[in-house]
């Protein structure tokens, strides 16, 4: 399963951790992260270059034409493990999380997947890895990508 993000094109968007804001942001990207086993930083960096060149803002003419590059929009950074959910399994409801990566291997590839996009230009705030987060988000449009960066088993 490859690294996997939730992009969301936002007026708006902050995350707090035990009442305190950590991050927040403007109009740009909310950009959930989830890093699967196996997943490597050379997976990150992928994903860095698609979420910045990402063509979800609209021209003048209405049309998704401009990146968060083109905008100079920023980003709000989340992990977030759930998204590497399996829930396929015939018995049961609950989701199988295996192929989301130990914290351990996980918080280094989410560190340098948010130095990528910085590299890339784009102002990026954070949220707390491994923390218990409240996210808020004014979704503009609403327009909300999934990206995948590697291959599926």
């Amino acid at each position: 399963m490859p690294v996997r993000a939730v992009v969301q094109r936002v007026s708006s968007a902050g995350v707090t951790v035990d009442g305190e804001r950590v991050g927040s942001i403007g109009p740009g990207l909310l950009v959930l992260l989830g890093i699967a086993v196996g997943d490597t930083p050379d997976a990150a960096d992928a994903l860095a270059g698609k979420v910045s060149r990402l063509r979800i803002f609209e021209s003048g003419d209405g049309r998704f034409d401009r990146s968060i590059l083109d905008t100079g929009g920023e980003a709000l950074v989340v992990s977030q493990f759930t998204l590497l959910a399996d829930s396929r399994r015939q018995k049961g409801t609950r989701p199988d999380f295996s192929k989301a990566a130990r914290p351990e291997i996980a918080e280094p590839i989410y560190e340098h997947f948010c130095r990528a996009l910085r590299g890339l230009g784009v102002h990026v705030e954070t949220g707390v890895f491994g923390a218990r987060m409240a996210v808020e988000l004014v979704n503009d449009g609403p327009v909300t990508i999934v990206l995948d960066v590697g291959e599926f088993p």
